[in-house]
C-alpha cells in the first residue's frame, strides 16, 4: 500500500517538475548561445516582455477585449448549437431537415471562411465574433444531439406510465441525462473558441491579444509574440478548469 502511494507521488512530482526542467534547459542553452536569441529568446527575456506589457497596461486592455470577443462568440454559438442539437435529438423530422446541412457546413474548415466573412461582414468586430461562434456551435450541436439520443428509453417508458408531460420529461429526464456530454461539448468549444480567436484577431484588429502579437511581429519582438501565445494557452487552460469545476459541482449527484 505504502509503495503504491509512493509510486503515485513520484510520478506526480515528475509531471510537476518536467516543465521546470525544460525551462531550465532552455535558459541554460540561451545563456551559452546554443539557442539564438533572434529565433527563440530566453525565458527570462519573455518574462521581462510580459512584465513590460503588464506595467504599461497593454495586457489588461488586450485581455478585456479578447475576453469579450470569446464570451460573445461562445454565447451565440452555444445557444445555436444547443438549440439545434436539442431539436434534432428530439425530432426525426428536424434530424432529416437540419442535420444534413449542418454536417455539410461542419465539413468546411471554418477558419477558411475568413475571406468570405470579410466580404459579408466587413473588418470590424462582427466577423471576429461570428468566426468564434461558428467554431463553437458544432461541438455543442453534436454532443447535445448525441446525448439526447443516448438517454435510456426505459426512463421515457417510466415517465409515460407516470403521466409526465413533455416539459416534465425534458426537465426531469433529458436535461440531467444529457448534461455530462453537453458539458464535454462546452470544454471542446472553449478550446476551439480560443483557437478561432487567435486567427480572428488578425483580421485588421487594433486591440486584443492578437493585435499585440501582430504588432510585435512588425517590430520583430519575438519575446512578445511568444508571451502572447503563452497567454492564449493559459486562457484556454484556465477556462477549461473553470468548466471542469462547474461540471463537478453540477454533476455531484452522480457520485
Amino acid at each position: 500500500m505504502t509503495s503504491g502511494i509512493w509510486a503515485h507521488q513520484k510520478w506526480g512530482l515528475i509531471r510537476l517538475a518536467s516543465p521546470f526542467v525544460i525551462l531550465a534547459l532552455w535558459q541554460t542553452g540561451s545563456a551559452f548561445g546554443l539557442i539564438p536569441q533572434d529565433v527563440l529568446p530566453a525565458p527570462s527575456l519573455i518574462a521581462e516582455a510580459g512584465i513590460e506589457l503588464i506595467r504599461n497596461g497593454q495586457l489588461v486592455d488586450a485581455l478585456a477585449v479578447s475576453g469579450i470577443r470569446v464570451l460573445e462568440g461562445l454565447l451565440l454559438g452555444g445557444v445555436i448549437g444547443v438549440a439545434l442539437g436539442t431539436a434534432v435529438g428530439l425530432s426525426k423530422w428536424c434530424e432529416a431537415t437540419i442535420d444534413p446541412p449542418m454536417q455539410m457546413v461542419r465539413a468546411l474548415p471554418h477558419l477558411g471562411l475568413i475571406p468570405l466573412f470579410i466580404v459579408w461582414f466587413g473588418i470590424g468586430e462582427l466577423p471576429k465574433v461570428l468566426l468564434v461562434a461558428l467554431g463553437v456551435s458544432f461541438p455543442l450541436y453534436l454532443n447535445t444531439f448525441s446525448a439526447i439520443r443516448q438517454v435510456d428509453p426505459k426512463l421515457f417508458e417510466t415517465a409515460q406510465v407516470l403521466g409526465f408531460s413533455f416539459w416534465q420529461r425534458f426537465r426531469s429526464i433529458i436535461v440531467p441525462s444529457a448534461a455530462p456530454q453537453v458539458l464535454v461539448g462546452v470544454r471542446q468549444s472553449l478550446a476551439i473558441a480560443w483557437l478561432s480567436l487567435i486567427v480572428a484577431e488578425q483580421i485588421n484588429a487594433d486591440k486584443g491579444v492578437g493585435y499585440l502579437i501582430m504588432n510585435a511581429r512588425d517590430f520583430l519582438r519575438i519575446d512578445i509574440i511568444i508571451f502572447g501565445l503563452i497567454i492564449y494557452a493559459l486562457l484556454g487552460i484556465g477556462t477549461d478548469a473553470v468548466v471542469r469545476a462547474l461540471e463537478q459541482r453540477a454533476l455531484r449527484y452522480r457520485a
